[in-house]
């Protein structure tokens, strides 16, 4: 079968090799899937580029998120028959509860093998149903974006009421379904971007307030005078610290800050006095474990929201598909279609 490999993480979108494995069989508990598409996290670029913080293994299958049909079942599989839609969930050994220790050495495409293959192999106890809804490509965009916006906006802190403002950074995966999980839980949301385009495509989805960070570099004072000086009940942070001052700012007096991404930097030093004498809550904050996993996807099919797509890339396409991540500041997933 057809498989991406790293042969030599550090290269970026060209560490990826098109290869071909010997087909995997599923053992006792495990079942075979057919992947039919992949989506792209901004972890894949960093594993193919040697910037994340835990190594990949040997000659890795890369990306972490993915969708497709159960083929086969190993011995003993109960949950799941032949024919059932899955994706996979990025963590294989975290089904409930508080973040284990380890959690990470078990992380899709990059400790262990991820998704950019014809066959994988997962636990009957890492995967989630497809929303019937949902084309492959939609629900391979879940594991990783939907899940972390959904676990900052859903279950990071007491369930804000209707009426709560949250504010979003940009128009990468992890916000734009916060947007969506924001507006449908009847939260008010103002967003910051680039471009007075992608603020017209922000208003269509019933975002009620856009700062073009471009035209407003001082976007902060905006959020306050927006919010009658209080500031948002919370903020998606995924800048890091060449935003996390603005936000900061932006945020109420004991609001959250729910950090997700380090796009702009981790290294830069930040006045934490307004953690302390405005007290705020500042959460570090990521994908959720297996059964949130799948009380987002029965909500999502309940809503019958659409996850929203950037681009679909053709399987041998697929270092272009990472190449698109690298170079380009997408509204939505890029997506990466195997069939």
């Amino acid at each position: 079968m057809k498989a991406f490999n790293i042969i030599e993480a550090g290269k970026g979108p060209e560490s990826w090799t098109l290869v071909d494995v010997p087909e995997p069989a599923p053992g006792p508990g495990e079942v075979l899937i057919r992947v039919r598409a992949v989506s792209l996290n901004t972890r894949d670029l960093m594993v193919a580029s040697g910037y994340f913080p835990i190594p990949p293994k040997a000659n890795v299958i890369p990306v972490s998120d993915g969708a497709g049909e159960i083929v086969a079942v190993g011995a003993g599989v109960t949950r799941w028959t032949v024919g059932d839609r899955v994706f996979g969930s990025y963590y294989q050994d975290w089904p409930y509860g508080q973040f284990p220790a380890d959690a990470e050495l078990r992380g899709l495409g990059g400790p262990i093998d991820g998704m950019l293959a014809d066959l994988v192999t997962l636990p009957e106890s890492g995967v989630v149903r497809v929303p019937d809804h949902l084309s492959y490509e939609e629900a391979s965009t879940l594991p990783v974006a939907a899940l972390t916006a959904w676990n900052a906006v859903m279950e990071s802190g007491p369930r804000m009421a209707p009426g709560a403002t949250v504010l979003t950074l940009g128009t990468g995966g992890v916000s734009l379904f916060a947007i969506q999980f924001a507006l449908a839980s009847g939260f008010r949301v103002i967003a910051t971007t680039s471009s007075r385009e992608k603020a017209e495509r922000l208003r269509s989805l019933g975002v009620s307030d856009v700062i073009n960070y471009k035209e407003t570099p001082d976007w902060e004072q905006e959020v306050l005078r927006l919010t009658n000086g209080q500031g948002v009940d919370q903020v998606i942070e995924v800048g890091g610290t060449g935003t996390l001052p603005k936000s900061l700012q932006a945020v109420r007096s004991g609001g959250l800050v729910n950090l997700i991404g380090l796009l702009t930097g981790y290294n830069d030093p930040i006045d934490t006095s307004p953690i302390l004498f405005r007290k705020i809550r500042l959460h570090g904050s990521g994908v959720g474990p297996v059964q949130m996993a799948e009380s987002m996807a029965r909500t999502i099919a309940a809503l019958q929201l659409k996850p929203i797509i950037a681009e679909v890339f053709g399987f041998e396409q697929a270092k272009d598909a990472l190449a698109k991540l690298q170079d380009s500041a997408t509204f939505g997933k890029i997506v990466i279609r195997l069939d």
